[in-house]
């Protein structure tokens, strides 16, 4: 792409399912092209034939991914994304009384990246073997949320009319616990299977454990003492059976995209230093990986802010609050936030530092933003000198640069004999 100060035209694009509204501006500001495209082949083959004209033509666009985006960047266009928040700010700027269409939203944008453009960032295409991943990565969170909709919906049909097999069990995003449901779907037919073939289920599930099975026993025994009407265990048998089913089907879904994930994660050249993280395993490793790769690890500030760990302060006068930055990539956010949470477990400064900020009396979602946004710091060390962690020399950088971590951790390390 050209310096750019050399650039004579800017563009932008708003998009929509069925059709995009495209405008093109001079240096000066004038709306050199107006054009609606339809989201087709030959809808784009119009709209690159009428940006032919102007060589590495930066287009902006209220998003940072999805098949506009993807449209973009096979043709070759340098594509700058725009958060939401400040689309509508830009919009407001040029239009106040907040009258909006589509075309007025593209100008909008257009003339932004003309004027503000230089200091924002480019999106940078990523390796196939990243968008592969990053794809099922986030199709694979979107599959876990369908489950756990199907498991609460499972969970108030049961307990409308079957409650003794809510108490014999608790984690229901088991595959035990579905298998169940179907084999005894009624109290009715919970008392007529009989002892033992609930001893026989226990034991084919292996369930069967001295400190809880005699309980579980007991709550099958007493299930037809607690229960539903006929009419209510008719209707809602039959949906708990539905649910189970669709339940078990989605679990091998997800069996094969825990297995095509791994597979991409084995063959991705940042595998070793991401599967070197403390705590993120094999599930949030790769997660990890798909949403970091591409980053531009000289800009840490902008990394934290994506991520959603770095604070939003405001500050009028003698007013000055801080709270949870809510642009961000969600995504992101959530497998950050898992990963300090389980990083705790495996990593001595990680839960030191977790606990100084909650004897601070800041709440635990606040304290593990806060291990994560340290977290990032150290990945982008890690990323920079593309070496994997390693919690010897952390420590050794901890002590070295004289971090008030180095006092946490000694204070929380065991004594000898310990």
């Amino acid at each position: 792409m050209k310096p750019w100060n050399e650039l004579t035209h800017f563009a932008a694009l708003d998009w929509a399912d069925d059709h995009h509204d495209l405008v093109v501006v001079d240096a000066k500001g004038q709306i050199v092209l107006e054009l609606t495209f339809s989201h087709t082949a030959e809808g784009w083959q119009q709209a690159q034939q009428a940006m032919t004209p102007w060589a590495d033509l930066p287009v902006a666009i209220e998003t940072s991914a999805g098949p506009a985006v993807d449209q973009l960047l096979q043709r070759g266009f340098v594509v700058y994304p725009v958060m939401p928040k400040a689309a509508a700010r830009y919009r407001e700027r040029k239009r106040p009384s907040g009258s909006k269409d589509d075309r007025h939203d593209a100008w909008s944008l257009a003339e932004a990246l003309r004027t503000d453009g230089q200091g924002w960032r480019a999106l940078s295409p990523l390796d196939p073997l990243t968008v592969q991943l990053r794809a099922l990565c986030r199709d694979e969170i979107a599959l876990i949320e369908q489950r756990t909709a199907l498991v609460n919906q499972l969970l108030a049909a049961l307990k409308e009319y079957y409650p003794a097999v809510l108490q014999a069990f608790e984690d229901w995003t088991a595959p035990y616990t579905w298998a169940f449901v179907l084999a005894f779907p009624t109290p009715e037919a919970l008392a007529q299977a009989g002892k033992r073939k609930w001893e026989k289920f226990l034991h084919t599930h292996k369930l069967w454990r001295p400190q809880t099975a005699s309980e579980r026993l007991k709550i099958f025994a007493q299930a037809q003492s607690f229960k539903g009407t006929p009419a209510i265990s008719a209707a809602k048998s039959l949906l708990v059976q539905s649910l189970a089913r669709l339940l078990q089907t989605l679990a091998q879904q997800l069996g094969l995209y825990r297995a095509r994930i791994q597979k991409l994660f084995d063959q991705h050249p940042d595998h070793d230093l991401f599967g070197s993280l403390p705590g993120a395993g094999p599930k949030l490793a790769p997660r990890l990986l798909a949403e970091l790769a591409g980053s531009d690890w000289q800009q840490i500030k902008q990394i934290q802010a994506r991520a959603g760990t770095a604070p939003v302060t405001y500050e009028s006068g003698k007013i000055k609050r801080v709270k949870i930055r809510r642009a961000c990539t969600l995504p992101l956010r959530a497998t950050l936030h898992l990963w300090a949470d389980l990083s705790r477990r495996y990593s001595t400064w990680a839960a030191a530092y977790y606990q100084a900020h909650r004897d601070k009396g800041q709440t635990h979602a606040c304290a593990l933003r806060c291990l994560a946004h340290r977290w990032l710091e150290i990945v982008g060390a890690m990323c920079r000198t593309h070496t994997a962690y390693n919690a010897e020399h952390h420590l050794r950088q901890i002590q070295n640069h004289g971090s008030w971590v180095l006092a946490l951790v000694t204070k929380t390390a065991p004594k000898p004999g310990e």
